[in-house]
């Protein structure tokens, strides 16, 4: 991969996959089973996706929303989110991941910006929420059985009085009545099969499920 600035977040560098790349052959065996022609995109891990980005651009915009607090970064693929949290000034980021190539991927990427990130190399959704002040979702509602499972998770958050904040470009499973809006940006969503070209994607608090 190559290390380059993020499109939109500058501040950060992430080593990031290019047509030469050959990371379609680090996906899982099952990943091809079902004989279908091979998607020529790699991995998840190897793109800035479009919420993740909204969430880096946000908080270093606004670098009093993460100042000396306990961060997680939810699902943090790349660790973007997570970098752009040291970055303005969190105390302490914890990025939650449980791709092993992305979990190497993230440690290249914290060491080739400087900064200190832990690792949570597990699924952290099916237990208590980590102590952390605030926790970072971006792009965690890009399929319908991975946003049913995100949901008691950052509720159980908000029930711990930890503040969550969601980056999304409005995907189909995003949870509206659950989301207050923040903040919108133009950015690509190469990582979502969206293209290079910036689109609207947005930022969101996530809030308490009312009545």
């Amino acid at each position: 991969m190559r290390l380059a600035p993020v499109p939109s977040v500058p501040e950060v560098r992430l080593y990031q996959a290019h047509p030469g790349s050959g990371l379609r052959r680090l996906l899982e065996p099952e990943d091809e089973s079902d004989g279908s022609p091979p998607d020529p995109q790699p991995p998840y891990w190897a793109y800035a996706w479009a919420g993740g980005t909204v969430l880096a651009r946000y908080i270093l915009d606004r670098p009093s929303i993460v100042a000396g607090k306990r961060v997680l970064d939810l699902g943090a693929g790349s660790g973007l989110v997570g970098i752009a949290a040291t970055k303005a000034g969190a105390s302490a980021v914890i990025a939650a991941e449980i791709d092993r190539n992305g979990i190497v991927a993230l440690r290249l990427n914290a060491q080739a910006n400087g900064v200190a990130i832990q690792i949570r190399d597990e699924d952290v959704t099916g237990g208590p929420p980590p102590a952390v002040d605030l926790v970072l979702a971006g792009d965690v509602f890009y399929a319908q059985d991975v946003g049913q499972r995100m949901i008691p998770f950052l509720d159980r958050c908000l029930a711990a009085g930890i503040d969550v904040l969601v980056g999304d470009p409005g995907r189909a499973w995003l949870p509206r009545p659950r989301l207050c809006l923040l903040g919108e940006y133009h950015v690509p969503d190469v990582g979502g099969n969206g293209g290079s070209d910036p689109r609207p994607s947005a930022m969101f608090a996530f809030v308490a499920k009312s009545g």
